[in-house]
């Protein structure tokens, strides 16, 4: 049903997917196919696409371009093999949906006009400010649906986390790199969310555990830039045990106050010193 209604309840049913606490772990379970496994367009679509957007023939750009291998509710990505450049032995092309931006614009419509009507007959609705939130969902689309600055949230990512040996992004293939199209390294690794085969193959989960922990707080607090978009669908695993983030749409930035306000609250919890974090929420 998410899936009809269009790709802004898709993003609903990924962010829902991540939360078993609050629909249960069948739910959740059934509601991860729409991280990655949509249903996929058509590949020659995506080399239209492609040969518009590069200004030349697929061929002069790859040497082969396979069908989609994960398709979600903005873009879907290929497997091609560069005719030269940094990354000729395998890379990840990124294609928007046909159409997507169009789709996104009609669902917000309907956003707004449920926001302002919840604002106007429900008056403690107001305070959680339902148009402010669908402008925030508005600006992020705007800036995920341009593939240009997913491209260099991954080379700041990179630059912030090069001392960081337990984790790693992919290479950016700039010159074949738009606004609709983005090409990276390929990454080969176990999803973050098969735990049966990340245990087959012999991985700490603890250890992956706290290595997903630090380098998110380091992200966050070290450089307020993070990954705000990490679900399993966006993490793995590679052949030396190094945890990969691939997806880098959605970003987040805090302001020295906030980050100092987030470790004041964490630092709170871990101490149960529960009295001066509600301080700092207030704060």
């Amino acid at each position: 049903m998410l899936t009809i209604l269009g790709p802004s309840y898709i993003k609903l049913g990924q962010f829902l997917a991540t939360r078993p606490d609050i629909i249960g772990m069948k739910g959740a379970a059934g509601l991860a196919a729409l991280q990655d496994r949509l249903d996929p367009f058509a590949a020659s679509e995506a080399e239209a696409e492609i040969e518009r957007e590069l200004k030349s023939p697929i061929g002069e750009l790859f040497q082969s371009f396979g069908a989609p291998v994960a398709a979600a509710s903005i873009a879907q990505v290929h497997h091609g093999e560069p005719v030269d450049g940094p990354l000729v032995a395998g890379a990840a092309v990124k294609v928007l949906r046909p159409g997507v931006e169009r789709r996104f614009a009609n669902d917000l419509e309907g956003f707004y006009l449920a926001a302002r009507i919840a604002e106007l007959v429900h008056a403690p609705t107001r305070r959680l400010r339902p148009v402010d939130v669908v402008a925030t969902l508005e600006r992020s689309v705007d800036l995920e649906m341009d593939l240009r600055l997913e491209a260099a949230a991954i080379s700041e990512m990179a630059e912030n986390m090069a001392d960081y040996p337990e984790f790693r992004v992919p290479v950016v293939d700039w010159g074949r790199t738009s606004r609709r199209v983005l090409t990276t390294e390929w990454i080969d690794g176990i999803s973050l969310g098969d735990i049966a085969a990340l245990e087959a193959s012999g991985h700490d989960l603890k250890k992956l555990a706290g290595t997903l922990i630090q380098t998110f707080l380091s992200q966050a607090l070290d450089h307020g830039f993070f990954h705000a978009d990490m679900h399993p669908g966006n993490l793995f695993i590679d052949d030396v045990g190094r945890l990969v983030a691939v997806d880098f749409g959605i970003m987040g930035r805090l302001g020295m106050k906030e980050r100092r306000f987030l470790a004041e609250i964490l630092w709170g919890f871990i101490t149960r010193d529960y009295k001066r974090t509600a301080e700092v929420h207030f704060e």
